[in-house]
């Protein structure tokens, strides 16, 4: 794991491109409409709409140059390679929380694709961080600013 990799699931991935692409495309041409209609309106140097319309095709630019960057530091998830019996990116892990007996699952993912209503939660987050590495029917106890979770590792998928 290098530094500045992205690691992300094929659907993750797939997503990515296709933001890149509506951005590259659809923001673009938005954008350039915008200030082709604000420059119309006369005077650039006291035009509201036009300096609001460069700073939008500005904030465009720097989320395809981020999105591009992005992509060119993506590795895919390939489960193949990823021991199965240990929590690790790409895993769905599912807990019972020792405090108050109910029973959660996760799945383990890079930011770019946590989505906790959708139970998917970033391998940075403190949850994240704190079942990593860790095996199936092992109690962890992780802490968090509102105090310690304990969890026991009910079962590891992929």
């Amino acid at each position: 794991m290098s530094k500045g990799d992205v690691y992300l699931t094929r659907d993750g991935y797939e997503k990515l491109i296709q933001e890149l692409k509506s951005f590259k495309t659809v923001k673009r041409r938005e954008s350039s409409k915008a200030l082709e209609e604000a420059r119309a309106h006369g005077d650039i140097k006291e035009n509201a709409e036009y300096h609001a319309a460069k700073e939008a095709q500005a904030l465009n630019e720097k989320r395809i140059a981020e999105l591009e960057y992005k992509l060119s530091h993506v590795r895919i998830l390939d489960s193949e390679n990823i021991p199965k019996d240990k929590v690790f990116i790409g895993a769905t892990v599912k807990l019972k929380d020792i405090n108050t007996e109910e029973e959660l699952e996760y799945t383990l993912l890079s930011e770019l694709e946590a989505d906790y209503s959708q139970g998917k939660i970033s391998i940075n987050s403190p949850v994240g961080q704190g079942l990593l590495g860790h095996k199936e029917n092992e109690i962890v106890e992780i802490k968090i600013p509102a105090g310690i979770l304990r969890y026991k590792i009910l079962k590891i998928t992929r």
